[in-house]
C-alpha cells in the first residue's frame, strides 16, 4: 500500500499538470469532468485500486466475504419467507475464468442482484394532465442525476394522482441507477422520490456498504444497446459482476476514498485558484499596453511583460489574451513605427472623399447625408503622428444583405444565399447556404453585392462579430448580415480592415441590443469611431500582425503538444498502476 500512496502523493505535479481543453465545474459526479484532466485521472485511478483491493491493507481478522454472502443470503430467504421480498431467479456462479481480475484474499466475486433486496422501475404521467403536475412529491429524471452522491430536491414535482397513474415511488436511501440516456449516473435518494421510466430503483441489504456500492459502480464501463437510445436492460444491470470485500474492509476503503477525493478536491481547488490568479495577473499586464498613454509608458509596460513572458504566457487561454492585445495595439498604432515620409491619413482621407464623388457621380452608391463630427469623449486614446479619426462609413461603404426570406429554389441556376450561420473556420460553407432564383440573387445583388475581399459580418444572434473576408469571384446573396465594401482598394487595405473588424468583434457582444435575439444595427457600425493609418503604414501593421499571430499560434501548438504528453503521461501511470 505505500507504493500507491507514493504513486498518487509523488506525482502531483502531472495530476495537476494534465490539463483539460475544457474547464468545467469542480465536483466528482459520475460523468462530470474536473477542472484538470490528470486529477481527473487520478479519481478513475482511486476508485479502481479501491475495488481491486489495492488502496487499503487487508485485515485476516475480518470476517471473509464469503460469509457476508452466506448472511445475506439468509436475510433474503427469510424476507422471502415473510412475503416481503420476491424470489429472484438463480443466476450462474462466476467460475475464476470469468473473474475480470485477481482478488485480494477473503474477497469474493458476486452479481449486483446479491445485494438488491428489490428493485423498481419508474414511469412519467400524462404531461397533458395538469392533476398530475406541480405537486408535493419529487419526480426524478436522469437530469436531476448530476450530483456527487445524494440526490435531495428535483426540477419536477408530481401529485399524488401523478404517482398512481404512471410513477413510481423509491423510498429514502435507495440506490437511483440510469439504465437509458446517461447510462453510468448514479445516486443515493436522500428523500422519497418517484422516478421515470429510465431509472431504477435499488434497496439493498444492510450487510452492505451503499457507498462502497456507488464507488464501485462508478467504475464500471457500461454500454447499451438499442437503434434510438442506448439502455441496459434490468437482468443485465442485476448480472453486473462485483468485486466484494469484507464488511469491515468496505468501510475502511470508502473512508480512504473520501480522504483521497478530499486531496483531489484540494489539488482540482489550488489549480483553479492559481490558474485565476495567472489570468487576472496577465489581464493586468496587457491592459497596461493599450493603457499607455505615450511611448516612455509603452516601454516600461513592454519591459515588465518581456521579463516574465515564459511565465504569463504558459496557457493558451493566456495567449489568447495576447492575440487579442496585439490585435488592439495594432488599430492603435502602437505595433509598428510611423514613418515621416508616409502620406498622412488626412490626405488620404481626402483622396477617399473624391474617390467616394466619383462613384456618386456613376450612380455605384447613393449619396450619403454628412455624418456627425467626432468629439474628443470618443476618442478612446491618443492618436499617432499622422493617423486621423473617422467614422467607418467614411472610409469603408457599409451595407447589409436581404431581411426578407427568398424562396428556396432548385435547379442548375440558381445562387447561394448566405447567412452568418453558413461561417466556419473563417470561411463560408456554401453547401450548407440555401439556394435561391437567378431573379432573386440580382434582386438582392442591388442592394448588397459581394466582390472579393469584402468583409461579410455577423450582426444578429449570439455569434455577433463573426466575419470573413470573401476569397473568391464566385456570386452569392446575403442575408442578416453587414457587407464592409471598399470604395477604392487603393485607398483602404482590405486586409488592414479585416485587422480591424477582428479586434472590433471583440467587444460588440457587450454593445448589442435586444434579449433573445441581440443585434447590432447597421447605423451603429457605419459611424463607429476608428483610427486611420496612412495606407503604407496600413500594409505595415497587417505584416507585423500576421508575423507576430504565427508566433502566437506556434507557442499555442507547443502548448498543447505539451499537454497532450502530460495527458498521455497520466494516462499511462493510471494504466501501469492499475495493472
Amino acid at each position: 500500500m505505500n507504493q500507491i500512496q507514493q504513486l498518487l502523493t509523488e506525482n502531483i505535479g502531472l495530476w495537476t499538470g494534465a490539463d483539460t481543453a475544457k474547464k468545467t465545474g469542480r465536483g466528482r459526479a459520475s460523468g462530470s469532468a474536473g477542472t484538470v484532466y490528470g486529477v481527473k485521472k487520478l479519481r478513475e485511478l482511486i476508485l479502481e485500486l479501491a475495488v481491486r483491493g489495492k488502496l487499503v491493507a487487508q485485515n485476516f481478522h475480518d470476517e471473509s466475504a464469503s460469509e457476508l454472502l452466506k448472511k445475506i443470503r439468509i436475510e433474503k430467504a427469510r424476507l422471502i419467507a415473510e412475503g416481503k421480498i420476491k424470489k429472484d431467479k438463480a443466476a450462474a456462479s462466476i467460475t475464476e475464468e470469468e473473474s475480470p481480475f485477481p482478488l485480494p484474499h477473503g474477497w469474493e466475486w458476486a452479481r449486483i442482484n446479491d445485494f438488491v433486496l428489490s428493485i423498481i422501475s419508474g414511469g412519467t404521467p400524462s404531461k397533458n394532465n395538469s392533476e398530475f403536475w406541480n405537486g408535493e412529491i419529487p419526480w426524478a429524471s436522469v437530469k436531476d442525476l448530476n450530483v456527487e452522491k445524494f440526490l435531495e430536491s428535483t426540477q419536477d414535482f408530481i401529485t399524488k394522482k401523478g404517482l398512481d397513474a404512471g410513477s413510481k415511488l423509491a423510498e429514502k436511501g435507495s440506490l437511483l441507477i440510469c439504465t437509458r440516456m446517461g447510462l453510468g449516473k448514479i445516486a443515493i435518494a436522500a428523500v422519497d422520490v418517484a422516478i421515470n421510466q429510465d431509472l431504477k430503483a435499488l434497496k439493498l441489504t444492510s450487510f452492505f456498504n451503499v457507498d462502497y456500492f456507488v464507488n464501485f459502480y462508478r467504475t464500471l464501463k457500461i454500454t447499451g444497446s438499442g437503434m434510438t437510445v442506448a439502455g441496459i436492460r434490468q437482468d443485465e444491470l442485476l448480472g453486473y459482476y462485483v468485486p466484494t470485500p469484507p464488511f469491515a474492509e468496505q468501510h475502511r476503503i470508502v473512508a480512504k476514498i473520501d480522504e483521497l477525493m478530499a486531496l483531489c478536491d484540494q489539488l482540482e481547488a489550488g489549480y483553479t485558484d492559481a490558474a485565476v490568479a495567472h489570468e487576472k495577473l496577465v489581464s493586468h499586464l496587457l491592459a497596461t499596453l493599450t493603457a499607455s498613454q505615450d511611448s516612455v509608458d509603452f516601454s516600461a509596460a513592454w519591459q515588465r511583460i518581456a521579463a516574465h513572458f515564459d511565465m504569463l504566457f504558459t496557457s493558451e487561454a493566456s495567449i489568447d489574451a495576447l492575440k487579442q492585445t496585439l490585435l488592439q495595439l495594432a488599430v492603435m498604432g502602437r505595433l509598428v513605427p510611423q514613418d515621416p515620409s508616409d502620406e498622412p491619413a488626412s490626405a488620404l482621407l481626402e483622396r477617399i472623399q473624391v474617390e467616394k464623388a466619383r462613384l456618386v457621380l456613376e450612380g455605384k452608391i447613393k449619396k450619403e447625408k454628412p455624418l456627425a463630427a467626432i468629439i474628443d469623449n470618443e476618442k478612446p486614446f491618443s492618436l499617432p503622428q499622422g493617423w486621423e479619426w473617422v467614422r467607418l462609413q467614411s472610409v469603408i461603404d457599409l451595407r447589409d444583405g436581404t431581411h426578407s426570406s427568398p424562396k428556396e429554389s432548385d435547379g442548375f441556376d440558381t445562387y447561394p444565399l448566405v447567412t452568418s450561420k453558413d461561417f466556419i473556420n473563417g470561411g463560408i460553407n456554401f453547401h450548407t447556404a440555401k439556394k435561391i432564383s437567378k431573379l432573386d440573387h440580382f434582386e438582392i445583388s442591388k442592394r448588397s453585392y459581394v466582390e472579393k475581399y469584402d468583409i461579410l459580418f455577423s450582426m444578429i444572434g449570439g455569434n455577433i462579430g463573426n466575419q470573413v473576408m470573401v476569397n473568391d469571384d464566385r456570386q452569392f446573396s446575403i442575408k442578416n448580415v453587414a457587407l464592409f465594401k471598399f470604395y477604392n482598394k487603393n485607398l483602404t487595405f482590405p486586409f488592414f480592415i479585416k485587422k480591424y473588424t477582428e479586434n472590433l468583434a471583440l467587444n460588440l457582444q457587450s454593445t448589442a441590443v435586444g434579449g433573445a435575439q441581440p443585434f447590432i444595427a447597421l447605423g451603429i457600425l457605419r459611424n463607429l469611431v476608428m483610427a486611420l493609418p496612412s495606407f503604407a503604414e496600413q500594409h505595415r501593421i497587417v505584416t507585423k500582425v500576421d508575423e507576430l499571430m504565427a508566433l502566437c499560434d506556434q507557442m499555442k501548438a507547443r502548448i498543447a503538444d505539451a499537454s497532450a504528453l502530460q495527458r498521455k503521461l497520466a494516462d499511462v501511470i493510471v494504466a501501469q498502476a492499475v495493472a
